[in-house]
């Protein structure tokens, strides 16, 4: 990714471009250690406000699990910034995405929550009985006979479905998410994710910044030290390996899980992975806030939503492959007992990622050098530099 020059075509705008300056020159010292962001990128106010519109008013975002609305007529909420949207299946088998806000009165239309919810072929506004169908369209609102309801529909918002997940853009024109994860969609494919069944989505709000949450998933080197309990115990971080070079939409490691894991091995039913993949776990960040770790046997992810600097909204799901499921004698325990253990897991992180940011606004605290494990932490500073400075495409 070339560089065009530093962040002086910005508008002034104070600590935000100072602090995108130091980052800017940071990525340019070809010849210093890297270290993670200037302090102020994670505790200033006005450098939130500048990626919520930078970033999460334009870019992809993960709202949830495909195989969770499977049926039409099911859908998933969600709210980017201040909007809230749903992402609906649509008879002819696509994912239709729209603001959930209703034309009259601006009522939230269908309920938020984690799980997917479920509609008939219309559903109505609990306020006063505003009608439209699965495709946005407003087709009844009592008492009103002279509307003219001819042109009136709820506005739609680009919607994609990407290996198994769902994801939707504010953006008037997004770039294809397809074409932009092509080799990262290379690298999935092998563990064909798009049929690994939910087993769980949940919400949290963490108290910690954004960006810390996502730096804490895309690198392995705390997970012996921090999850030696639960997943660190799996993993020889020594064989950690970044197959990909550096990419614009994300980045992305794998590891190799020990054979006799509980979590992270292909079961013998699986007949479609063979060597080394049936005990490697691919973990990727999609850019700005989709991560995930996709293993033989399951899948757990998360996508993040700032809410204040200090606030993330975490939506986290899991999903188990088919074939370990058709094997056990008892699916419901297996569920309960894993949902557990990756419930243990997000509360060591949450704990991790809730005591940096308090270290973040420590004010004799400076940043040290990065591991060569924590490579992915410097390509989403340039993701992040290149998205604020307004230096890509």
């Amino acid at each position: 990714m070339g560089r065009r020059g530093g962040p002086e075509h910005l508008s002034p705008m104070g600590d935000v471009e100072r602090t995108l300056a130091e980052i800017d020159a940071a990525l340019s010292a070809s010849n210093a250690p890297r270290t993670v962001m200037p302090r102020a990128a994670y505790v200033d106010p006005d450098f939130l406000r500048l990626e919520r519109e930078r970033i999460f008013a334009r870019e992809w975002l993960c709202v949830g699990w495909a195989g969770a609305i499977a049926e039409p007529g099911q859908y998933l909420t969600y709210q980017i910034n201040d909007q809230p949207v749903f992402a609906m299946r649509q008879a002819d088998g696509s994912i239709r995405a729209f603001s959930n806000v209703c034309l009259h009165r601006l009522m939230l239309l269908l309920p938020d929550g984690p799980e997917a919810g479920r509609c008939g072929k219309r559903f109505s506004c609990p306020y006063h009985g505003w009608t439209y169908e699965r495709d946005g369209r407003l087709v009844g609102a009592p008492q009103m006979p002279g509307l003219d309801k001819a042109d009136m529909r709820l506005p739609e918002i680009a919607c994609a479905e990407w290996s198994g997940f769902v994801f939707v853009s504010l953006a008037a024109d997004p770039p294809d998410l397809a074409a932009r994860l092509a080799p990262l969609t290379e690298a999935v494919a092998p563990y064909r994710p798009e049929g690994y069944l939910q087993a769980v989505t949940q919400d949290h709000v963490w108290r910690t910044n954004w960006k810390l949450l996502a730096e804490n998933f895309m690198e392995s080197y705390h997970l012996p030290v921090a999850h030696r309990r639960t997943v660190g115990a799996w993993c020889p971080v020594d064989q950690v390996r970044f197959p990909h070079p550096p990419h614009p939409a994300y980045t992305c490691q794998t590891f190799p899980k020990d054979p006799d894991a509980k979590y992270g091995v292909a079961p013998p039913e699986n007949e479609h992975l063979s060597g080394d993949l049936r005990c490697t776990s691919i973990m990727p960040t999609v850019f700005p806030a989709t991560m995930f770790v996709l293993a033989p046997d399951h899948l757990w992810w998360l996508s993040l939503m700032p809410r204040a600097v200090d606030q993330v909204h975490v939506r986290f799901g899991a999903s188990i492959a088919p074939e370990r499921l058709r094997a056990l004698p008892d699916v419901e325990t297996y569920l309960r007992e894993t949902v557990a253990f990756f419930d243990r897991v997000n509360d060591e992180d949450r704990g991790l990622v809730e005591s940096i940011h308090r270290g973040t606004r420590a004010p004799l605290a400076k940043p040290g050098p990065l591991s060569w494990m924590e490579q992915g932490l410097c390509e989403y500073q340039q993701y992040i530099y290149d998205t604020l400075s307004e230096r890509q495409k």
